[in-house]
C-alpha cells in the first residue's frame, strides 16, 4: 500500500502505461461512485457515467446548487486529491513516453484532458527514460536572483491574464482563479530551480510571495479591491503551491529546455481566451427565527418596516451593503416594495401577496453589493457589476403553537464567478447575514408591539 501512495502522491517513481491505466480507471470510477451518491442522497437525481465525464454538462448541473454550502465545499476538497493524483501522474507518464511532461497541463482543460488521457495510454514507453528517480542535492548559491527572476516571470504572466478574463473577456472564471495561480506557482518555481535545486520550503516562499507581489499590483493598479483579494488569496495561495511543487519537479527530475517552460506559461492566458461561458446555478439560502408574536403582527412588520440601526456587523463595517428600510409602494400583488441599502435601493415587484402567510417578489433592480477597499476614491471593480445578482426572494410565515409564529426568509441568487463551491461559501454567508439582520429586527419589532 506504501508503494501505491507513493506513485499516487509522490512524484519522483515513473509511470509506464500499464499503471496509468489501472490506477486511472480505478480512482476515477471509485470517484464517480462517490459523487453520485452524494448528489443522489440530496436531489433525487442520478447522474450517469455520460453525463459526468461531460464537464461542460456538469458545470451547468443546476441539481448541484440544491446542496448544502458545507456538502458543495466537501466534494470541492473531497476533489483536490484526485486532481493532484491525476496531474501529477500524468506529467510522469508523458516523460516516461518520451514526450514533455508540461503536455499533462491539458489536465485541467475540458474535452483536452479526455483526449491526454487517451493518447497517455497508448504511448509506450520511451527507451531511455526522461524522469530522474533522484532530484539533485539543493544548492545555496546565487538563491536571491534566481528568486528575482522566478518572481519576475511570475508577474509577466499574471497582469496580462488578469487584464484579458477581467476586462477583455468580462469574465471570473475558473481558468482566472484556478490557472493563474497554478501557472504563477510553476513557472516561479521552475525558473527558480531549473539552474540550481532548492528546497521545497525555499520554492514555496518564492511562490508565495510571487502571489502576494501580484495581489499587490492589482490593488495598487486598481484593478481589484481589497475585500475581494482576500477572499480569492488563500484559494490562490493553495492552487499556487500546488503548482510550484509540480513545476519544481519538472526542472529537478524532468530533461526539459527552458523554452518548454516559456510555452507553458502561456497555459492560464490561453485557457481564460478559450474557456467557454456557462449560466451560473440558481443558488438558494433560507433563514428561520421563530417570533413571540402573531402572524398579523408579524406581517405588517414584513410588508415595511422603519430604520434598523446602524449596522455593528463586521461584514457591514468592512463595506459589504447592509440593509437599511423598507417601503411599500401599492398593496397586494403588482406593488412595488423597496428595500433600501447603504448602497442604494434593491426594487422589488411583489409576485404573491397572501396576507399573514407569504409575500414573494422578483428583484429586477439592485444596489451595488458593497464598496471596495481601495486608497482610490472611485474604485469600480468589474464584479461589483452583474457579477452577483439576486433574483427574487420571500417572506414565509407559519403560525405556532401557542400563538407565535416562524418567519422563513429566502433569496435565489446567482453568482457568476468560479469555482462556484467556494465562491458560494461566500455569497451563502453574505446573504444569510443580511436575513438575519433583517429578521431580527422584524423580530423586535412585531415582540413590541405585541408587549405593548
Amino acid at each position: 500500500m506504501r508503494g501505491r501512495l507513493r506513485l499516487w502522491f509522490g512524484l519522483s517513481d515513473p509511470v509506464d502505461r500499464r499503471a496509468y491505466v489501472l490506477n486511472g480507471a480505478g480512482l476515477m470510477f471509485f470517484k464517480y461512485a462517490v459523487d453520485a451518491a452524494v448528489v443522489g442522497a440530496y436531489t433525487g437525481r442520478f447522474w450517469t457515467p455520460l453525463q459526468y465525464v461531460n464537464s461542460v454538462t456538469l458545470l451547468r448541473e443546476q441539481a448541484l446548487s440544491k446542496l448544502p454550502s458545507a456538502t458543495m465545499l466537501g466534494l470541492a476538497l473531497w476533489t483536490l486529491p484526485f486532481l493532484w493524483i491525476g496531474f501529477g501522474m500524468s506529467l510522469r507518464r508523458a516523460a516516461d513516453a518520451g514526450k514533455s511532461a508540461w503536455w499533462a497541463l491539458l489536465f485541467f482543460v475540458p474535452v483536452a484532458n479526455y483526449l491526454l488521457m487517451a493518447g497517455l495510454s497508448l504511448l509506450p514507453s520511451a527507451p531511455v527514460p526522461a524522469w530522474r528517480r533522484a532530484a539533485p542535492a539543493p544548492v545555496v548559491s546565487d538563491r536571491l536572483t534566481s528568486g528575482l527572476l522566478g518572481v519576475a516571470a511570475a508577474l509577466a504572466i499574471t497582469i496580462p491574464t488578469v487584464l484579458l478574463g477581467v476586462y477583455f473577456k468580462k469574465s471570473y472564471s475558473a481558468g482566472l482563479f484556478l490557472g493563474t495561480p497554478f501557472t504563477i506557482g510553476y513557472i516561479s518555481a521552475h525558473v527558480f530551480n531549473y539552474r540550481h535545486p532548492r528546497t521545497v520550503g525555499q520554492t514555496i516562499e518564492v511562490v508565495l510571495i510571487a502571489l502576494g507581489l501580484a495581489t499587490a499590483a492589482l490593488f495598487f493598479f486598481a484593478a481589484e479591491g481589497a475585500f475581494c483579494l482576500a477572499l480569492a488569496f488563500p484559494l490562490a495561495a493553495v492552487v499556487g503551491v500546488a503548482g510550484g511543487i509540480f513545476g519544481r519537479a519538472i526542472a529537478l527530475r524532468g530533461a526539459e529546455p527552458p523554452s518548454h517552460a516559456g510555452l507553458a506559461a502561456l497555459f492560464a492566458p490561453l485557457l481564460v481566451l478559450a474557456e467557454p461561458r456557462t449560466p451560473p446555478p440558481l443558488q438558494e439560502v433560507l433563514t428561520v427565527v421563530d417570533i413571540a408574536a402573531s402572524p398579523q403582527t408579524v406581517w405588517r412588520n414584513v410588508i415595511t418596516f422603519p430604520d434598523l440601526p446602524p449596522p455593528s456587523e463586521r461584514l457591514f463595517r468592512i463595506g459589504v451593503a447592509a440593509p437599511l428600510r423598507a417601503r411599500l409602494d401599492g398593496s397586494g400583488v403588482g406593488a412595488i416594495r423597496y428595500c433600501d441599502f447603504t448602497t442604494g435601493s434593491f426594487v422589488e415587484p411583489i409576485t404573491a401577496w397572501e396576507e399573514n402567510r407569504l409575500l414573494r417578489f422578483d428583484i429586477t433592480a439592485q444596489a451595488p453589493p458593497m464598496r471596495e477597499w481601495s486608497p482610490y476614491r472611485d474604485v469600480n471593480p468589474p464584479h461589483l457589476d452583474g457579477y452577483f445578482r439576486a433574483t427574487r426572494g420571500e417572506f414565509r410565515l407559519l403560525a405556532l403553537p401557542g400563538g407565535g409564529t416562524r418567519l422563513e426568509g429566502r433569496t435565489w441568487y446567482e453568482v457568476k464567478m468560479a469555482p462556484q463551491p467556494y465562491w458560494k461559501l461566500y455569497s451563502d454567508w453574505i446573504v444569510r447575514t443580511i436575513h438575519l439582520r433583517v429578521l431580527e429586527h422584524i423580530k423586535r419589532l412585531a415582540e413590541n408591539a405585541k408587549e405593548g
